[in-house]
């Protein structure tokens, strides 16, 4: 029962998290359709709106052709339009639901986490620390953001309040250094999960593809699997700028998985299903809040009702 409740808090906050997103989108359909049936100048202002929510050409255009093969010419409603929508986007993303699962055989299982500086990296460590620490798990964190005093103090805060133990550096030092240090700690401690916050100095590519290619380099010295997941942390809010930054941490890091935060911050929450779309992979979980529990695995029909607005 308790579940239950809490599943429900959590599906009021991810439809007023999309609020932004969904009113768009309910207040253009209401709009569109002054007449009833449906016709190729609707299709055309639908697709327009459909687009000014980043869902992405490729996905755009897909709905749209599904729509007019389904319904041309036919009477239509806005809810209508809305649960087709739903449906859609829903099946689309269904491959990727994928919530991240530790290697049981390893230990730890080493997580390196990457994303540019305000992508809210550092907090969605936090929170991923205090799921599985609530699963049972012994988690240890690497503030491995060396440069940056305000990510290693951040995940200090982190690691006092939940009560695991984070590994820094002395001022300035070496990222790829303290992570060798603190996955032999790791291992020697039998932890179940080694999650490592890495810089994500945009600006400086070339530094940056360094900087990550030595500490994966370092990591298999020590575990030839290491890191066994690379999660790339995006903000929503910035739109198509998400598919650029996923394009870059691709090449440098070679990342299995995303993460999609601020996604109650926006009106182009149709940006996760374009990423979907072009890099087709899993999506581990979703953001809609600052509180700990405002990150859950991400739930494609839960995702797709509340983007449209159901």
């Amino acid at each position: 029962m308790a579940e239950e409740i809490s599943t429900k808090g959590w599906l009021s906050k991810l439809k007023e998290g999309l609020k932004r997103t969904s009113t768009k989108i309910t207040g253009g359909l209401e709009a569109i359709l002054v007449k009833k049936k449906l016709d190729k100048d609707m299709l055309e202002e639908i697709e327009d709106l459909l687009l000014s929510t980043d869902l992405g050409v490729t996905t755009t255009k897909k709905l749209i052709n599904n729509l007019e093969k389904n319904r041309f010419n036919q009477e239509i409603t806005s809810d209508e339009i809305k649960n087709f929508l739903a449906e859609e986007i829903s099946k689309s993303l269904s491959p990727f639901s994928s919530p991240l699962l530790l290697d049981e055989t390893s230990f730890p299982h080493v997580v390196l986490v990457v994303g540019i500086n305000g992508s809210g990296k550092t907090t969605t460590i936090g929170k991923l620390a205090h799921f599985w620490k609530n699963q049972g798990k012994k988690v240890r964190l690497v503030a491995g953001d060396t440069f940056r005093a305000a990510a290693v103090e951040q995940l200090n805060i982190w690691g006092n309040r939940l009560e695991i133990p984070v590994e820094t550096s002395k001022n300035n030092g070496d990222p790829a250094g303290l992570a060798h240090e603190a996955l032999q700690k790791s291992i020697q401690e039998k932890d179940d999960l080694l999650m490592i916050d890495t810089a994500g100095r945009l600006h400086n590519k070339e530094d940056l593809m360094a900087e990550l290619a030595k500490i994966i380099r370092v990591l298999k010295k020590l575990v030839p699997e290491a890191p066994h997941s690379v999660i790339l942390v995006l903000d929503a809010t910035i739109g198509q700028n998400a598919l650029a930054q996923a394009e870059t941490f691709k090449k440098i890091a070679g990342i299995t998985g995303l993460i999609v935060t601020k996604l109650d911050g926006t009106a182009k929450g149709g940006v996760l299903v374009a990423l979907a779309e072009k890099f087709q992979l899993p999506i581990h979980a979703i953001g809609v809040g600052e509180d700990v529990e405002d990150l859950k695995p991400f739930e494609p029909q839960a995702f797709a009702s509340s983007l449209v607005g159901l």
